[in-house]
């Protein structure tokens, strides 16, 4: 069994127009959004086994966040510039990478590519909103077989939902 969390980063920064997307901050509201989520996924006993994030700021800052909040060793995160604004297709490609041992893994990207994978794996979905976290369980032993057929929703949680 392989379980698959992906979280779009937390709302970011557009106080400087002229700054390059790939190097937005995240706003006050993802400073505070993504450490509440990190604890709901905490609550939930959901760790991840490793984390791979896209390399843009606003990923990155997300999932340090998350990782200092479920107390996974930030030096073990791999952050990629595969995955900023990267396609279904190249998301699910760095995910096949994942060693075979890994149990739990969560990636840190963007949208439309998280919401195209999600609609590819069979989620039923609008949109992953900012710090929005979607998981799926699929039954298999090795990354490299996770596909629609195997996949099932396991749960989607966003900021403004209520909690339990």
């Amino acid at each position: 069994m392989k379980k698959l969390v992906l979280i779009r980063h937390a709302k970011s920064s557009w106080d400087d127009p002229f700054l390059n997307d790939h190097e937005r901050p995240l706003a006050e509201r993802g400073l505070r959004d993504a450490p509440r989520m990190a604890q709901r996924l905490k609550k939930k006993e959901i760790f991840p086994d490793a984390i791979i994030s896209s390399d843009a700021a606003r990923a990155k800052s997300t999932a340090l966040i998350f990782a200092e909040n479920l107390h996974f060793p930030k030096e073990k995160i791999k952050f990629t510039e595969t995955l900023y604004m990267a396609s279904a297709s190249n998301i699910l490609n760095e995910i096949k990478k994942s060693k075979k041992d890994i149990k739990t893994l969560f990636v840190f990207g963007h949208n439309p590519g998280f919401n195209d994978l999600i609609d590819k794996l069979g989620g039923d979905i609008d949109n992953l909103p900012t710090t929005g976290e979607f998981g799926f369980k699929f039954d298999v032993d090795d990354w490299e077989e996770i596909s629609k057929k195997n996949a099932k929703v396991w749960f989607f949680d966003y900021p403004k939902r209520k909690e339990d």
